[in-house]
């Protein structure tokens, strides 16, 4: 009679080790048990082992004890090791906006699906963040100036399942002018969220522009103009976020989760395979 082992598993469908793979800075891994997906930050002893600290596109720092098969890599289990001494990643590993890079990869042909945004400043912070992820996607993102048509433009469009459509709309509050057009728009093709922010200045974290906070401007006074002004800037709002506030953005870490959820999740919607009929 063959044998068994007390955990009455064959012996011949035993798991094979899982590879092992150095837990280089950057790598992108997600702990299964709690489904925590992040970047290796770095990785230290203890008195239980060694552990790795991961961080997630929203600056979330977990420790987690680097176990057998503790890891998933792109879906399939690994063993996390202490990488070598002096070794470091020869490639970045994850896009600004915090998904895992694809190096080499083509732009795909553009999706029928579009992101529309306010204006030209928006698209540009969009481009600089998730610019790779949107490329590979085939998502072009356009600007309207202002949304205060927004109603007739989604009907211009004419979203379908096939082409969904994305708005995102600064200052999306309750009670809003902003609240009130978004509710206008009706098509189950169409989303439309936003932030809570006047401008899309505000949704860069004021640390990575150098200043204490963003200031508060008197209401009927143009905020951008009304901005230069607090911080001593040129009232040259054009140049303040070409050399001032775009340049601070070196990757989501730059941005509030307030914006970050929000252009996710249009991502996400206008990406999603349509359903079967």
């Amino acid at each position: 009679m063959r044998s068994y082992q007390p955990d009455l598993t064959p012996p011949w469908k035993k798991r094979s080790p899982a590879p092992e793979v150095e837990a280089l800075p950057d790598l992108v891994v997600e702990e299964p048990a709690s489904g925590f997906c992040g970047a290796v930050i770095r990785c230290e002893k203890s008195a239980e082992g060694p552990v790795v600290t991961l961080e997630d596109r929203f600056g979330k720092h977990r420790v987690f004890p680097m176990v057998e098969r503790g890891f998933l890599l792109e879906g399939r289990p690994v063993t996390l090791v202490r990488p070598k001494a002096g070794q470091a990643p020869a490639v970045p590993s994850r896009t600004a906006s915090g998904s895992v890079a694809v190096p080499g990869a083509r732009a795909r042909v553009a999706r029928a699906g579009r992101i529309y945004v306010e204006g030209r400043h928006d698209a540009e912070l969009v481009e600089r963040v998730w610019g790779d992820d949107l490329r590979v996607e085939g998502v072009v993102v356009e600007y309207l100036e202002g949304v205060d048509d927004l109603p007739a433009l989604v009907d211009a469009f004419a979203p379908g399942p096939d082409a969904r459509l994305g708005v995102l709309v600064d200052h999306l509050v309750p009670g809003s002018k902003e609240s009130r057009i978004a509710a206008a728009v009706g098509s189950p093709h169409a989303l439309v969220v936003g932030h809570p922010y006047i401008d899309i200045w505000q949704a860069v974290k004021p640390a990575s522009v150098g200043i204490g906070s963003w200031p508060d401007v008197p209401r009927g006074q143009d905020w951008k103009t009304g901005t230069c002004r607090a911080l001593g800037w040129p009232t040259d709002t054009g140049a303040a976020w070409h050399r001032r506030v775009l340049p601070a953005v070196r990757s989501y870490k730059d941005l509030e989760p307030a914006l970050l959820g929000r252009v996710e999740e249009l991502i996400d919607f206008v990406t999603a395979p349509a359903e079967a009929g």
